[in-house]
This record gives C-alpha cells, structure tokens and sequence, in this order.
C-alpha cells in the first residue's frame, strides 16, 4: 500500500509542476487554431516536459524511495565489525573510482542482491542485503560491492533517466497522433478530440510503452557489462567473476527487489523467451564469459 501511495504522490506532484510551467510559457494546448489539426510543436514540448518531468523527478528522490521501499537501514555509527569492514570497503573503492563515498546501507532480505541509486555520482547509497553479507566471502562482497560503485562513478543513474525521458516523450507524441489519426480519420470527427481520440491514445501508449521498455531494458544490460568492468578493476577480475558465479549458484531464490530498483541491483533475476526482452540484466552466464575474454 505504501508503494502505492508513493506511486500516486509522485505522479500528482508531476503533474502540477508539468501544468505550471505549460501555464508559464503559453503552452495550454496543442490543437490548432481550427480546432482539429495538431500542432505539433507545442505537442512535442508538452510531452517532453511531462516525460522528462516523471524521470527526473524519480532520479532526484531516487534515494529517499529506495530506502522506504526496500526498508534499507543506513550506517551512520557502525555497530559491529562487518560494518565497520563494510564502511572501510566502500570508501577505499569510492576513493579509486574518483567520487565521493555514498551513503552505505543494508536492507534485510534473504537474496543475496545490492543496489546503487541518486541523483548524482557524488550524492549516492549503495546498499547490500543481509543476506549477501552472510552468505558471500569478503572478496566476493567486495566484488559486488565494486559492481555498484562502477554504476556510480559511471553516472549509470543520470543516463537511464535521461534515456527514460526520452523514451517517455516519444511515448506520449506518437500516441497521440496516433488518436487524433483514429478520431479524425477513421471516425470522422471534426468537432474537437472525442472519445475515440482519448481511447485510441490510451491503447497506443501501453503498445509503445511495452515496445519502449525494450529499448530501455537493452540499455540497462549494456551497464551492467561497463559495471562488471568497474567492478574487474576496482576488486580484480578473479573476485567478480567469482562473485557472479556465486550469484549464479543463488538464482533458484526470488529476488524480491522492487521493481523501480531491480536496474540498479547486482541481480535482475532470469527470465527466457520474449520476457528476456524486458530483462534489466543480461544473463550471469553472459557477464561472467565477458570478464574471462576481458582476462
């Protein structure tokens, strides 16, 4: 429930300040004058704020939803020795990849899977699960942890926003030309946008937006390669290879990430077929043969 209502807040917060600044810059509206073409203009300007005004308002709470959806618990005082070990760790790795130590966290799940998010590379958390930290050697936590420094140094989270904006632009223009093409083509009609107009642009957004996540999740498994590279030279190629086989052996537990997490996270879990499409991360087999050609 609380996802939920997190879910809703963002979106009407979007919302507001999208029609704000549409207000503020003359941009109440993208029929023409005649009342039945599109201007495409000012179509393409009121879809590019409300797309890129969802991601980027998501990258720059990032942090906040991830540690009240996962339950993370950040290290401000360690408590004990591992979290001592596991402060250590992160800043000697922040420290070689060049960004500032991010805020360190743990979030109680059996899977083992971490994480990395924020809005940018030197305001960012870095989080593991209980479980990994049980149940994975200290190179090979090291390993995962390099992993996710890697995203960070390499402003993974900036880009897939910035991608997503894009992607959820696009989303909106072609879906709506697409319902003003049904409303007046098809049923013939002139006078303003009716409901076929508001249907047609409802069915096309979710065919887009499926056909959309595609692009995005490909691009999610292009960073997961360039992290495990990260992770190679920041904790040696031997230890993350070792960690993702270590994961690999795991992959019969559920990951139980949220799904506005599970791009940012060591392990995506496996899916096959068309649904391999949709994956955020490619096949460990996949990453753990690219390392050994790496050498």
């Amino acid at each position: 429930m609380m996802r939920i209502l997190l879910f809703l807040a963002t979106n009407l917060a979007v919302v507001l300040i999208a029609s704000i600044t549409l207000s503020l810059f003359g941009f109440n509206g993208f029929m023409a004058a005649n009342g039945v073409d599109l201007n495409l203009n000012q179509l393409l300007i009121f879809c590019a704020v409300f797309g890129f005004a969802g991601s980027l308002f998501s990258l720059f709470i990032s942090k906040w939803m991830a540690k009240m959806s996962t339950g993370t618990q950040i290290i401000t005082q360690p408590r004990t020795r591992h979290e001592q070990w596991l402060l250590q760790t992160v800043e000697e790795l922040s420290r070689e990849a060049g960004i500032k130590m991010p805020e360190v966290g743990i979030f109680p799940a059996y899977e083992a899977n971490a994480f990395a998010t924020g809005w940018n590379k030197n305001d960012a958390l870095v989080a593991v699960s209980q479980g990994l930290l049980e149940r994975f050697s200290p190179d090979e936590v090291k390993a995962v942890l390099a992993h996710e420094i890697g995203h960070v140094a390499n402003g993974d989270m900036v880009t897939l926003a910035l991608v997503q904006g894009v992607v959820n632009t696009f989303v909106m223009f072609f879906a709506r030309i697409i319902g003003n093409f049904v409303d007046k083509v098809i049923f013939k009609n002139e006078q303003g946008q009716g409901i076929a107009y508001y249907i047609a642009t409802i069915v096309a957004e979710l065919v887009l937006g499926i056909l959309a996540s595609v692009i995005v999740m490909w691009f999610s498994r292009r960073r997961e390669f360039r992290a495990d590279e990260a992770g190679a030279r920041l904790a040696g190629t031997n230890a993350m290879i070792g960690a993702l086989q270590r994961l690999r052996s795991e992959q019969g537990v559920p990951v139980q990430m949220p799904d506005s997490l599970n791009a940012f996270g060591i392990n995506g879990g496996l899916k096959h077929g068309l649904a391999g499409l949709l994956m955020t991360h490619p096949p460990l087999e996949d990453r753990i043969e690219a390392l050994r050609r790496r050498g």
